[in-house]
């Protein structure tokens, strides 16, 4: 499984990266959003995981952008991972596109359970990783 994670902050992203080794999942990471798009222009994954609060443009207007894609890429599973708490977050994830929000700290089961779940509401096959 070949999983892109966007996000700024360095020591967030190898936490996920050692949590998603114990599964064997491939990581490939991006700083920011726009070379997390780059990347998904550039290679194949099975699932991102988008951070909101970045440098840039944020993790909504990444998602609206994936969304918008003309191609097979806009429909990629996109999970966020955030400390944000806004009252109505989940609300402005999902209109943008995500299919699930994470709240960090992420715990491991919560990782592996929640891109299990979307996984498997997408392809209805109960794949999980």
């Amino acid at each position: 499984m070949n999983i892109l994670f966007i996000e700024d902050d360095p020591m967030n992203r190898r936490v996920v990266r050692d949590m998603l080794d114990v599964a064997g999942a491939n990581m490939a990471e991006a700083e920011h959003a726009e070379a997390g798009l780059k990347r998904i222009d550039e290679e194949d994954f099975d699932v991102i995981l988008v951070d909101l609060r970045m440098p840039g443009m944020d993790g909504i207007e990444a998602i609206e952008r994936i969304r918008a894609r003309g191609d097979q890429k806009a429909e990629l599973p996109v999970i966020v991972v955030t400390a944000d708490t806004a009252v109505d977050l989940r609300e402005r994830c999902m209109t943008a596109g995500a299919d699930e929000v994470l709240f960090k700290p992420v715990a491991m089961d919560d990782l592996f359970d929640t891109i299990g779940r979307v996984l498997a509401q997408r392809s209805g096959d109960g794949m999980l990783i």
